[in-house]
């Protein structure tokens, strides 16, 4: 339970500090005193809302929670601290902690209820608690839910493979063609690696070939003072083998090269010119000729694949099937479990319902559509008559039963509960009957509750009043005789009336 709370600067409010014990808690006061802020700022400190105060803080005892990695155990007094400066900052026993690791502690301690939220009879949310109610109760639903979650993944990963081959297959000749065309333009080419280059050597050896031998020619000279050279070698005494294995050297060379230039007489230049040219198309398209060759096997590879289509197709459908029976079956299990626990849940609504003066709520299952939640959505009728139809009396006293049903599984014993507004718009008897829920539903948790109505405001252990004065926001714990003249005031508005005072008497009495 909170046990004391801290608060500075926050909108209209400059400090307040209160102290709180076991049971109901009411905050009452006339319209934009700032009971719905006052609120606000308690759920900040757990995450709950944004916080907007310059320092909060919350002190928290018996609250049967541990953290280890805070040090926490059972029955260790809790201070929850914010501070807002540059950024704002929360601290949990004097460690800094993230909101989110706040909101994830505070979440089996604390729960928020507002009657403007009716999304708690979404089917979805409705399913997670049944699954949460399922674990709990028994150890082997999570291992059922598991395995459905796996295999309705996996399923849904085949069947998109399969959309896809069929997908495919409806332009598989198309496809086909296209793979074929490719690669006989290529094939039609052959391409070999380096061969670009090599034809590029010799067309420059086309281009200079008159050249080289005009050259070759003019040089050959030299041949005919071979033998006076190497007589004057010998005649100084000087070895001439290094000249003669020179010019013998030279010699194999211009030989070689004459014989090559006599090959290249014999080249189609034509045909030539011609590979150099389709060998450069492939080159500007992909790069280079080793990317074109790749290019080609990729092609063969997809033509290859397109005529084992039908053999994959047939291999998927038969997992499609085995999954789908397999899924199904997984979800009817799941089923099981969710009905069993709906019944549970569908006992306890009807627990609180007769205290709201309604009976015969129903909580069962129908069959959607499988997804990866299975194949169940919620569903929920009072007297055979579904919630479209219902008056807004019950629909809010339907509501409150089913949130106090679901917290009194959620929350641990010694939880907190806020609820904002929960008695507003509502008619005497129908404030009477909640006053009474939760008075009961306060043996269990401290709840804190705005309230509009004399009813739960009568039956409070604690009434804490709010007002503002010049601007500025205020909030005292009242004693008995204020709490019975703040109750004549909500009668009879601020003219009290000795009929209004004697009437909010009676209720505090009976209370």
């Amino acid at each position: 339970m909170i046990s004391r709370f801290y608060l500075e600067n926050y909108l209209s409010f400059q400090k307040v500090d209160l102290e709180f014990e076991k049971g109901l808690i009411v905050f009452t006061g006339p319209s934009g005193a700032g009971k719905s802020i006052l609120m606000d700022a308690f759920l900040a400190l757990f995450g709950i809302k944004e916080a907007k105060a310059d320092l909060s803080e919350t002190t928290i005892e018996d609250s049967k929670i541990s953290y280890e990695e805070f040090g926490i155990e059972k029955d260790d007094e809790i201070i929850i601290k914010e501070l807002k400066k540059d950024k704002v900052r929360y601290f949990l026993n004097s460690q800094s902690i993230s909101k989110k690791a706040l909101t994830l502690f505070a979440n089996n301690l604390v729960k928020h209820l507002h009657l403007k939220d009716n999304s708690d009879f979404d089917s979805i949310r409705l399913v997670r608690f049944l699954d949460r109610l399922s674990a709990s109760n028994d150890s082997s639903f999570e291992s059922v839910l598991k395995e459905y979650k796996e295999s309705f993944s996996e399923l849904t990963n085949i069947s998109s493979q399969l959309k896809k081959i069929n997908d495919d297959e409806s332009k598989l000749e198309e496809l086909k063609e296209f793979a074929k065309f490719e690669i006989e333009k290529i094939e039609s080419i052959n391409p070999k690696v380096d061969e670009y280059e090599e034809l590029n050597e010799i067309k420059k050896r086309l281009a200079k070939k008159d050249k080289i031998e005009e050259a070759i020619l003019m040089a050959k000279g030299i041949f005919e003072f071979r033998t006076s050279v190497s007589k004057a070698l010998d005649t100084m005494d000087k070895d001439s083998s290094f000249f003669d294995e020179t010019i013998n050297e030279l010699e194999n060379i211009f030989e070689n090269f004459s014989d090559s230039l006599s090959e290249l007489e014999e080249l189609d230049i034509e045909a030539v010119l011609d590979r150099i040219e389709k060998l450069s198309s492939l080159q500007k398209r992909f790069g280079s000729i080793k990317e074109a060759i790749e290019y080609k096997d990729q092609k063969q590879a997809e033509l290859d694949s397109y005529d084992n289509i039908s053999f994959e197709k047939t291999i998927l459908e038969k997992k499609v099937k085995v999954l789908t029976t397999k899924v199904e079956e997984l979800a009817s299990k799941l089923s099981v479990y969710r009905n069993s626990s709906a019944k549970v849940l569908e006992e306890k609504v009807n627990y609180y319902l007769k205290y709201l003066y309604l009976s015969n709520a129903k909580i069962y299952l129908k069959d959607k559509q499988i997804d990866a939640s299975g194949k169940d959505e919620v569903a929920l009728d009072l007297n055979g008559v579904n919630l479209e139809t219902i008056s807004s009396g019950e629909f809010n006293r339907l509501r409150l039963a089913l949130l106090t049903s679901i917290s009194k599984f959620e929350i641990l014993n010694n939880g907190i509960l806020f609820l904002d507004e929960i008695d507003a718009n509502l008619s005497g008897k129908e404030s009477d009957a909640i006053a009474t829920v939760l008075k009961e539903l306060s043996k269990s948790y401290q709840i804190f509750a705005i309230s509009h109505q004399p009813q739960l405001t009568a039956a409070a252990n604690q009434h804490f009043f709010v007002d503002k004065q010049n601007g500025v926001s205020s909030v005292k714990i009242l004693d008995a005789k204020g709490k019975i003249e703040e109750i004549s005031r909500m009668i009879s508005g601020e003219n009290i009336t000795k009929e209004a005072y004697e009437f909010a008497k009676n209720l505090v009495d009976s209370k």
